[in-house]
């Protein structure tokens, strides 16, 4: 009986060691998996808050004639991004990028997905403007305008702020980033996306990000 009894605690021990040994392995990959997710995850320019933040409630109007309070921007992830239709550079540049970064994503998270355009530019950019303009790079794509004031509101409170230009010159131009704010469903910001962007890494790694 005492044999019985060593080997019995023996094989427990054994067993034991192989145990810890198994959850250490399981352990070491998952952080590992963790820690290549989030470097891959930089690497494509997506930039996670710590917690969501939500927006302030303005009213604009969009591409579709509606009124949209902003804190109703729900039940997709969107893409938010400040330009204007008079841009030579930056806009068209970010809207054909996001073009070809649509085209790329699978189908669900196409579907998952919005992109949608602050004007910073209310002075010029009415919504029948701000269509013509999207609609050749996507009929798809909404833009939002409104009054100026709430549209730098909005933009302080995504920490993508912009510098209004001067509406008394003829050919006047504004300040801005080329970075996009990411909503999450609930209308919330969950992070960044920074300029210049890199397609190729967000279309492998944004579909993460919009399967949650």
């Amino acid at each position: 009986m005492p044999y019985l009894s060593k080997g019995r605690t023996l094989i427990l021990s054994i067993l034991g060691v192989l145990f810890a040994v198994i959850i250490g392995l399981l352990a070491g990959n998952y952080l590992t998996s963790g820690n290549d997710r989030s470097t891959a995850m930089r690497e494509a320019g997506i930039v996670t808050l710590p917690s969501s933040r939500g927006l302030p409630a303005l009213q604009l109007v969009s591409t579709r004639g509606e009124q949209i309070n902003t804190q109703n921007l729900t039940g997709k992830w969107s893409l938010v991004f400040f330009g204007y239709t008079f841009c030579p550079d930056i806009c068209p540049t970010t809207l054909a990028e996001l073009r070809q970064l649509k085209k790329q994503l699978p189908e669900q998270a196409r579907q998952n997905l919005q992109v949608l355009m602050v004007s910073v530019d209310p002075h010029r950019d009415t919504t029948e403007q701000l269509k013509l303009y999207l609609d050749y790079f996507d009929p798809e794509f909404t833009g939002l305008t409104g009054e100026l004031k709430d549209i730098q509101t909005l933009s302080n409170a995504l920490s993508i702020p912009f510098i209004p230009g001067d509406t008394s010159q003829p050919r006047y131009t504004v300040d801005h980033s080329g970075n996009l704010a990411i909503l999450n469903p609930d209308g919330r910001q969950y992070g960044f996306i920074r300029a210049p962007l890199n397609i190729q890494k967000l279309a492998e790694q944004l579909p993460n990000v919009i399967s949650q």
